[in-house]
């Protein structure tokens, strides 16, 4: 169970404070798959990067299981059981998938058993596996193979900022079903995914929405998602684009 309590986030911008994240509760329980959604500015990758531990906040505290991992690292967070996926993954000069997946486990397996988690991403693992993690693949690629690295690693929370980007239509219907995998599969684990998607907001145990740094609205799937669907002025302003993925823009 991952819980944030009274989380604020701040920068100071030409001398003067700007508030990103607003006094921010919620609690994520084991097996829940929660969508965080709402305008462009609003947050949610800033949500995303405090939870991983790659900024910390400046106000708040955040517990995994009981744990204060306020102050942690992004890898003491990452030992604990805290996996992140990147909007835009990162690329590894000289290393190849193999290596990256035998970095997400700690296991020095064998190529056979790391090719089973690219196939789970619709990867043909056969023309993967040795690739190095760098400019030669696409970022439709590059995506699924992170999120092939968050499946390896089974952790206990996962959290995926807007997946979807820069995916062709077939990877996204199956990236979808990750998803329920990943929930029906690994344990006690919970997932957060920031995401505008339709189709990944109908997947959701709980839909939060997030504006101007603060929950303008939580509540069940079945509670929020006609409001979000209903109107776009209910993200904020946005309007519904792509509609073979179901999503928006703000």
């Amino acid at each position: 169970m991952l819980e944030l309590k009274n989380v604020s986030f701040g920068v100071s911008d030409d001398g003067r404070e700007k508030t990103i994240l607003k006094d921010v509760s919620l609690t994520i329980h084991d097996r829940q798959l929660v969508v965080v959604t709402g305008p462009n500015g609003g947050g949610k990758s800033t949500l995303a990067k405090v939870i991983a531990g790659i900024e910390k906040p400046t106000a708040g505290k955040i517990l995994l299981n009981g744990e204060d991992i306020t102050d942690m690292s992004i890898t003491e967070r990452a030992n604990k059981g805290i996996a992140f996926a990147f909007q835009q993954p990162v690329r590894f000069k000289g290393i190849n998938v193999l290596d990256l997946i035998r970095i997400a486990t700690g296991k020095n397996m064998s190529a056979a058993d790391a090719c089973r988690y690219l196939s789970a991403v619709g990867l043909c693992a056969k023309d993967y596996i040795d690739r190095e993690v760098s400019g030669n693949l696409s970022g439709g690629e590059l995506k699924r193979i992170e999120i092939a690295t968050v499946i390896a690693r089974a952790s206990k929370f996962s959290v995926f900022d807007e997946p979807e980007a820069g995916i062709d239509l077939w990877s996204f219907k199956n990236l979808v079903e990750v998803f329920r995998r990943i929930r029906a599969e690994i344990e006690d684990s919970s997932i957060m995914i920031i995401s505008h998607q339709e189709r990944i907001l109908e997947i959701a145990d709980e839909i939060i929405m997030l504006k101007d740094g603060e929950i303008a609205k939580k509540g069940k799937k079945e509670d929020v998602l006609p409001g979000l669907l209903g109107t776009g002025a209910a993200i904020g302003g946005c309007r519904k684009i792509e509609e073979e993925k179901g999503g928006y823009v703000c």
